[in-house]
């Protein structure tokens, strides 16, 4: 099975306008997530799109009566979250200018990556969303839920699923 992607000229555009001109490429650093990036950059560069790469870092939960030392560690947590963060982000930014396609790239904090990403949708005017779903099945997606999923449901924009 093979994981090209082919767009034909007459598909990429639809009476002389790109069928998609600005892609949603959310990564989580994880090699299923950069494969769906990757594929989502080939499609820009067919359909002559930008793309913007986003990053949703969960923020640091603590508990209130420990306010004061866990204070310390929230500050640490997020500078260390930024800094990682911003290094998927670079990877980002080096797949896309290989891949000759405009790159804007972003991280947000949230407790839930999928109104993040529909939340940058929104902001961004992006008009498909390119993600992975890690294929969870039984009690973790019960458990764990599928962000993917979520999307899927609640986004106004067409959304591209790769396993």
């Amino acid at each position: 099975m093979s994981t090209e992607t082919a767009v034909s000229p007459e598909l990429a555009r639809v009476q002389g306008k790109a069928l998609f001109q600005h892609l949603l490429l959310p990564i989580d650093g994880s090699d299923l997530s950069l494969r769906a990036f990757s594929m989502g950059l080939e499609l820009a560069r067919a359909f002559g799109a930008k793309v913007l790469a986003l990053h949703v870092v969960p923020p640091f939960n603590s508990i209130a009566y420990m306010a004061e030392i866990l204070s310390a560690a929230e500050l640490s947590y997020s500078k260390q979250a930024v800094q990682i963060a911003t290094g998927y982000l670079d990877e980002a930014k080096k797949l896309a200018k290989a891949a000759q396609v405009p790159c804007e790239c972003h991280y947000a904090f949230g407790e839930r990556p999928h109104e993040a990403i529909l939340d940058a949708v929104r902001e961004h005017h992006c008009d498909l969303i390119v993600m992975a779903t890690h294929g969870w099945h039984g009690l973790n997606r019960l458990t764990l839920g599928s962000e993917t999923q979520k999307v899927l449901l609640q986004s106004k924009v067409p959304v591209l699923v790769r396993r």
